[in-house]
């Protein structure tokens, strides 16, 4: 399993940050290769600015489900709402931040 960097307070990638049930995953930041889960982990832990994915970057495994381990593309973890794996829920309020993690607009789901 990758390492998840921040302030994780359980083995299912939850930080101090988001720790609802449905907070699970981590982002893989294209700037340091490095999963962290929440921009706000990344900030603390990090000296330099976030730098997102591109949609041409969007076939590249970035997200890991924190329940089952499996690392998802960004193109699948835009697209569903849950784990293609093990089924866990994500949390839908993740999508307000997803501008700050990938070059996201709303034509970029189902493509």
């Amino acid at each position: 399993m990758p390492t998840v960097h921040g302030s994780v307070i359980d083995n299912q990638t939850r930080c101090r940050h988001y720790h609802t049930q449905k907070d699970i995953i981590a982002i893989n930041f294209k700037c340091c290769q490095k999963y962290y889960p929440c921009f706000q982990c990344h900030a603390e832990c990090e000296n330099h600015k976030a730098a997102v994915w591109g949609k041409d970057e969007f076939d590249t495994p970035a997200v890991l489900c924190g329940v089952c381990k499996t690392e998802h593309t960004i193109k699948q973890y835009l697209n569903t709402d849950k784990c293609l794996r093990c089924e866990s829920a994500f949390n839908e309020g993740c999508q307000h931040h997803y501008h700050l993690y990938f070059d996201y607009t709303a034509d970029c789901k189902r493509q």
